[in-house]
């Protein structure tokens, strides 16, 4: 049984909550997710042995992670009646499901990365400069012109709408940019792959062309809990009004307008007050901040109460902690930018292994951050940077999931070229991509039994990786076993890798990562077998990022850092152009970019449990700057 004794009278109330859909707005610090787990658990605690779903839905894979152990140390039976994802999952998973009404097959494959969007619109502009009637413009790149795609995507832009929008909106070569976006649709279409983007487009459009999935997926899923929502754009929110109209009466939301930093992907603080108005939901706040000593609590406050568009009647933080070490918040300047960051890497240097590891260097940009971290180097520092990654890069990884996909996707020549690198990479054995395309359409074979033909035909090919192409490499093909297909694998490239130890070693840094995502994975689907499919999907939507090693200093930028907490938090570049940016200086003290960045510093500072340093410099990448208005904002005189 969940203790609610532990949480404070408005978190309680919150999760007790039965008065129809709420919003609880939550300052950082305050206890948000611990509420929203723990509505879950005493949801789920009193509807034993009912049959309905619940469905949270939050941003990151790691947060969503996170929520499912705590709901899982509760309850260790109930996640099998508890669908907590992202976004994009959840769109995948729908698609997946439903797809097949509007024309998409359950084996599509996402883009995961730029690189590979950019091979997909380069085919587009090759296909359509074949028109000679109607020629591109020479300048149209597959670089350039990708931008632009997501942002008609990202509107939900229907192909046959796109050029009227377009040319509404003034924008140059409006009917060939048109074309391309069509193009790229048709070609998401032909390929039958999906990106980030036209994964929630078309999740809309599912939802808008056949109603009854989303009554249905509202009859399954009688709870609808969002984390974070101050951070959904448009589409997202489309999605998620279309799911909850049926009934959004059990609707919660979690959110905090102080934390939008986001503008560039389309989150904006109109957007809860649409929740307002769409749904008319009741509201509860979580001023109590458990993180924070008191002074930084005070800084904070003081800067946030600048921004003209907070909620009405939001309420201040409220520091919970009484403790206040004297050396809770220090202040330097400097006379460049080099000296600011040698300080910043000699005093954490000075610090036990401990409180090192434990520490964070925060910064508005990742240029000035870069110059923190080679300084923390020159000390003999470990430095870790949080940087998304999308795809395996270590070849036994990259080998594997290449099959996995060629196993779905049988015609994938992507992968099949994937394959071929990795193979030879690891085997030496080179198989040309194009001619064994040919052959495969000839002898009328799927590619990767075609590629396994050709590897045994090769002379040079050793009695393990013979034994891999028949003992493991076939039976997946009927199978699907990739649990045991992956462990065989392994154990091959192990041997292939003995000799080299920097490779062995990268590899099996990868390996642990590809067990964590298993393991992650399973755990989201409710213990149950996950299908290839499915572990695709989660695979491709999934950072395969390497955890901060113990003795690693963090370094990230402030949007990096959100939800995120350190002892001690060293927050640099305080100077105007930076922290502001130069854009929100430019448009003035009470724009939307200026009230982004006041929020982009407020984030940094609330991540703060025991100590906080602000520097600055004079000189800044040659600049002469002047201090961050922040600071006098915060009552800091610079």
């Amino acid at each position: 049984m969940i203790d609610l004794s532990i949480l404070n009278a408005n978190q309680r109330e919150a999760v007790d909550w039965k008065d129809g859909a709420l919003l609880v707005l939550g300052g950082p610090g305050s206890g948000k997710t611990r509420v929203l787990t723990s509505r879950i658990v005493r949801i789920l605690e009193e509807s034993e042995g009912a049959y309905f779903r619940i469905l949270a839905l939050t941003f990151t894979n790691k947060a969503a992670a996170e929520m499912r152990e705590r709901v899982h140390e509760h309850i260790p039976g109930g996640l099998n009646r508890v669908r907590l994802t992202t976004f994009h999952s959840f769109a995948a998973e729908l698609l997946q499901q439903h797809g097949s009404h509007i024309g998409i097959r359950p084996d599509f494959q996402i883009l995961s990365n730029d690189t590979d969007r950019e091979v997909l619109l380069d085919d587009v502009l090759g296909r359509l400069q074949k028109d000679l009637t109607h020629p591109l413009p020479v300048h149209f790149k597959s670089s350039g012109l990708l931008p632009a795609i997501t942002r008609l995507l990202e509107q939900c832009v229907a192909s046959e709408n796109a050029e009227f929008l377009l040319d509404q909106s003034n924008v140059e070569n409006a009917s060939s940019l048109a074309r391309v976006y069509a193009g790229y649709r048709d070609g998401l279409s032909r390929t039958n792959t999906l990106d980030f983007p036209s994964l929630i487009a078309e999740s809309i459009r599912l939802l808008e062309k056949i109603p009854f999935i989303a009554k249905h997926i509202r009859k399954v899923y009688t709870h609808i809990l969002v984390d974070e929502f101050q951070d959904t754009n448009d589409p997202q929110y489309q999605m998620l009004s279309l799911l909850a109209q049926c009934n959004p009466s059990t609707f919660f939301i979690v959110a905090d307008d102080d934390q939008i930093i986001y503008q560039w992907n389309g989150a904006v603080p109109a957007r809860i007050q649409k929740l307002r108005d769409d749904f008319d939901v009741s509201e509860l706040q979580l001023p109590e901040n458990y993180r924070c000593p008191p002074l930084i609590i005070k800084l904070a406050n003081a800067l946030i109460s600048k921004n003209l568009n907070r909620s009405a009647g939001k309420q201040p933080l409220r520091a919970i902690r009484e403790d206040e070490d004297e050396n809770v918040l220090r202040i330097r300047h400097f006379d460049n930018l080099d000296a600011e960051v040698a300080w910043v890497a000699a005093d954490i240097a000075k610090k036990s292994e401990r409180d090192r590891s434990r520490s964070v260097v925060l910064a508005r940009t990742r240029r000035v951050l870069e110059e923190a971290g080679k300084k923390l180097q020159e000390a003999g520092l470990s430095v870790y940077y949080s940087l998304r990654k999308s795809e395996f890069t270590s070849a036994p990884l990259r080998m594997l999931h290449a099959i996995l996909r060629l196993v779905i996707a049988r015609e994938d020549t992507r992968s099949l070229a994937r394959l071929s690198k990795a193979f030879f990479e690891l085997e030496g054995i080179r198989i040309e991509p194009a001619s064994l395309i040919a052959r495969a359409s000839v002898d009328d074979k799927d590619l990767l039994t075609s590629w396994s033909d050709a590897v045994r035909l090769r002379d040079n090919a050793g009695k393990s990786t013979l034994n891999l192409l028949e003992n493991d490499i076939k039976p997946l093909l009927n199978q699907l076993n990739y649990r045991d297909f992956a462990d065989s694998l392994f154990r091959w490239a192990e041997e292939s890798l003995m000799d080299d130890e920097g490779l062995l070693e990268e590899f099996q840094e990868e390996r642990a990562v590809w067990e964590r995502l298993l393991s992650e994975i399973t755990r989201k689907f409710g213990g149950e077998t996950v299908g290839l499919h499915q572990l695709l999907h989660e695979l491709d939507l999934s950072s395969k990022e390497l955890p901060k090693p113990p003795d690693a200093i963090s370094c990230f930028t402030i949007h990096a850092s959100k939800g995120l907490e350190f002892e001690h938090v060293y927050i640099i570049g305080l100077v105007e152009d930076q922290l502001p940016g130069w854009a929100a200086v430019k448009r003035g003290n009470n724009s939307i970019e200026m009230q982004e960045e006041r929020r982009n510093c407020f984030v940094a500072l609330t991540r703060t449990q025991e100590s906080l340093t602000l520097t600055y410099s004079k000189v800044m990448f040659g600049r002469i700057k002047s201090p961050s208005r922040f600071l006098s904002e915060m009552g800091i005189a610079p």
